[in-house]
């Protein structure tokens, strides 16, 4: 990554991207694999205890990637520059706040975790499975965001290999410990659902103890030792609160994203258990096509972040166009692939052929757009690692709540009925490409681009 390469910028950003992609995929393998174990070995009120809690565990996920995306815009620009010990002080400072954080989580969550669940609405016959698994989920969750933030880092100083090492190994972990513990192997107590969240802590406990000594015997630049040490017991008030000014931007947005899409849930729902069918297929299939787009934008922030660290503001417009073109190739590829296999692709996750048929035709409707999504995330990534947060989620907001919301609920009364509620999804898509574009082509560019460490 680093800037000054006379290696071609598309071989150093598909290098660093295709890993990316993998930890990607596989982070959203690990949810769905635990989900198939706990309901095909447990049962159906054990798969809705783990479902009741995953409202709480985006919400706080939301703010932990917000952080780290801030984090990770500075330690780019301070790799850019060469200067070591402003990205250990960044880290420092971000796993102290991490850390001060996942511990206030672990306190409240233990506490109150009941209370939590039934402010929720969570069912009679599944509270007290959701009680004891969310319990010990949240009492875990220091580790977690650790574990979130320093596979975050890592990218910031180019390195996307180590995280994808780390999220193999959790994966790994958790396809041993969550049966084990369900079924009693190797003499193991079977304590049910609380298995799922006992194999998410083993995961991530063995990645931070294995990246501990890992990071130290190859020498890098995160590797535990004393500066990082120090920056961790003395944060740098003043960097965190550009860390947040950066981070807390992108945790909303995902926060107000993800309760826009509880609103579309229940129109769906209107329109019966075939729709709610079609919708949870056709948001499975839309999410693998999705994390290449937004795997694009997560690189081009972090190159563009280095490339202004390095004062080389003169690459920015090549990182952009790079990463527009590999978007256009490898999000384009699969949705094109996507559209010649639709229907042996949707029978992967449903049976009923007329279900099958329907989640077609609205895949149909809206697939193209996530084009426009990747293309609108590169963009607004790479204003990012400028510090310019504000607009980009402005406008993503905009879409979402004045294009998105409220197309969805129009159209789904007019004759489009459920088709209506994806066309909303397509127009939102391709307005937030207009805006961002439009952003960065007219305002964005004709500023002065200076790094923030």
């Amino acid at each position: 990554m680093d800037p000054m390469s006379t290696r071609p910028l598309w071989q150093r950003f598909s290098l660093f991207l295709i890993p990316l992609m993998a930890a990607n995929i596989l982070q959203a393998l690990s949810g769905t694999i635990n989900s198939i174990y706990v309901g095909q070995l447990i049962g159906v009120e054990a798969l809705a205890a783990i479902a009741i809690f995953f409202p709480i565990m985006f919400f706080l996920m939301s703010f932990i990637i917000g952080l780290s995306a801030g984090s990770t815009v500075l330690i780019g620009q301070a790799w850019g520059a060469k200067n070591v010990d402003k990205v250990k002080q960044v880290a420092g400072t971000t796993l102290a706040a991490t850390l001060v954080l996942g511990i206030a989580v672990a306190i409240g969550g233990g506490i109150w975790a009941e209370q939590i669940l039934l402010l929720l609405g969570a069912p009679d016959n599944v509270l007290p499975l959701a009680v004891g698994y969310a319990r010990i989920a949240l009492i875990g969750m220091p580790g977690f965001f650790l574990f979130l933030v320093v596979t975050s880092i890592l990218r910031g100083v180019g390195d996307t290999i180590t995280p994808l090492f780390s999220l193999i190994m959790s994966l790994l972990v958790g396809l041993v410990v969550t049966p084990a513990l369900i079924l009693g192997w190797f003499g193991l107590p079977q304590i049910g659902v609380d298995a799922a969240a006992v194999a998410m802590i083993a995961g991530f406990l063995t990645v931070l103890v294995f990246l501990f000594f890992y990071l130290r015997a190859r020498n890098m630049p995160l590797a535990p030792d004393g500066v990082l040490l120090q920056a961790m017991l003395h944060p740098d008030f003043k960097l965190l609160g550009l860390i947040l000014r950066l981070g807390v931007p992108t945790g909303l947005q995902m926060v107000i994203s993800s309760l826009a899409g509880i609103v579309v849930v229940g129109l769906v729902n209107r329109f019966g258990s075939d729709a709610t069918a079609a919708y949870g297929a056709l948001g499975q299939v839309m999410s693998y096509v999705q994390f290449p787009a937004m795997s694009i934008g997560i690189a081009a922030s972090i190159f563009a972040a280095q490339a202004i660290g390095a004062r080389q503001t003169e690459q920015l417009g090549a990182i952009a166009r790079t990463a527009l073109m590999l978007n256009l190739l490898i999000t384009g590829g699969l949705i094109l692939l996507a559209y010649l296999f639709s229907q042996h692709v949707v029978a992967l996750f449903i049976t009923d052929p007329g279900v099958v048929d329907l989640t077609e035709s609205l895949l149909h409707v809206v697939l193209w757009s996530i084009l426009c999504f990747g293309w609108g995330m590169v963009f607004s990534g790479i204003m990012r690692a400028s510090g310019t947060v504000y607009a980009p989620m402005a406008l993503s907001l905009s879409c979402i709540l004045l294009v998105e919301l409220p197309g969805a609920v129009w159209l789904s009364q007019t004759s489009l009925g459920l088709t209506g509620i994806w066309v909303a999804y397509a127009a939102s898509f391709t307005l937030m490409l207009v805006l961002q574009a439009s952003w960065y082509r007219f305002v964005w560019r004709r500023k002065e681009i200076v790094a923030l460490v």
